[in-house]
């Protein structure tokens, strides 16, 4: 299976990369739910469409709720009306060091 793809705005790439946001919410449906988004599936996070700013992790977990369709950074992006939400969690891996290993 293909890495599960997140553009994200920068307000919230920035917040997976210092470790405060651990969990993505997206619209529950067709693109995000259980099947598209089983735990263990890689994941890439992106700063929007662009390839210079990516971090790489993992689902590892999964639940749709409506509670977040409530919050105001949910209604910013996606206006008022609770609705149900697919909330991915997602751990990071580790940032690279880039560093050689010589054998």
């Amino acid at each position: 299976m293909t890495p599960l793809f997140i553009p994200l705005k920068r307000e919230y790439f920035e917040a997976f990369k210092a470790g405060t946001k651990t969990e993505e919410f997206r619209p529950y449906g067709r693109r995000w739910n259980e099947r598209t988004c089983p735990v263990g599936r890689a994941v890439t996070l992106s700063l929007g469409y662009g390839k210079s700013h990516r971090m790489t992790g993992v689902v590892t977990g999964f639940v749709a709720s409506t509670t977040p369709s409530d919050t105001a950074a949910w209604v910013a992006c996606y206006g008022p009306g609770q609705r149900m939400v697919a909330c991915i969690r997602i751990r990071l891996d580790p940032p690279s060091t880039g560093a050689k290993v010589c054998s």
